[in-house]
């Protein structure tokens, strides 16, 4: 046996009654069954009241005007600035590359990039360049310290970090 004898099927459409009830017997169940479960108490399991989650509140205040250290210019772009390696202000991410290009001189296939968590790297591009070829790094520049906390991002995460 496959178990198919052991499933029941109560309704095969639903206006229609199970086999060898007429509607008015399940009419009359139904209205039974409401009456007897209006009789009975309600029982509530958690009554306890809960706190209605509120939204945060906003910082609206302008994000300040930072001025690159290297440059003078004002940083227009908070989110690409990187933190000086020698006193923590902010500078342009395009000053750190030209900062670091003038530094080291590059050979054919090398090209200067940021690798991420504040560090830039000197990558050497082998056959296949774009197509999914083989790189490696030759050189790490670490920029940032990942330790130390600069005040002005502090103040740029305020803005955007509400929860």
């Amino acid at each position: 046996m496959n178990g198919k004898d052991k499933r029941h099927r109560r309704h095969f459409r639903r206006n229609q009654p199970p086999f060898g009830q007429d509607s008015q017997d399940v009419k009359n169940r139904e209205e039974s069954r409401l009456q007897n479960r209006s009789d009975k108490p309600v029982r509530h399991i958690n009554t306890r009241e809960r706190l209605r989650w509120a939204a945060p509140e906003l910082n609206t205040d302008p994000l300040p005007v930072l001025s690159c250290s290297r440059c003078g210019q004002s940083i227009t772009d908070l989110h690409a600035a990187m933190a000086d390696k020698k006193n923590g202000e902010p500078v342009h991410f395009d000053c750190v590359m030209t900062e670091l290009a003038e530094q080291e001189t590059l050979e054919a296939g090398e090209v200067l990039s940021y690798i991420g968590g504040g560090r830039f790297g000197i990558v050497h591009f082998g056959s296949g360049r774009g197509e999914g070829g083989v790189f490696s790094i030759k050189k790490i520049f670490e920029w940032e310290d990942k330790e130390k906390q600069t005040e002005w991002r502090g103040i740029i995460a305020d803005h955007y970090s509400v929860t």
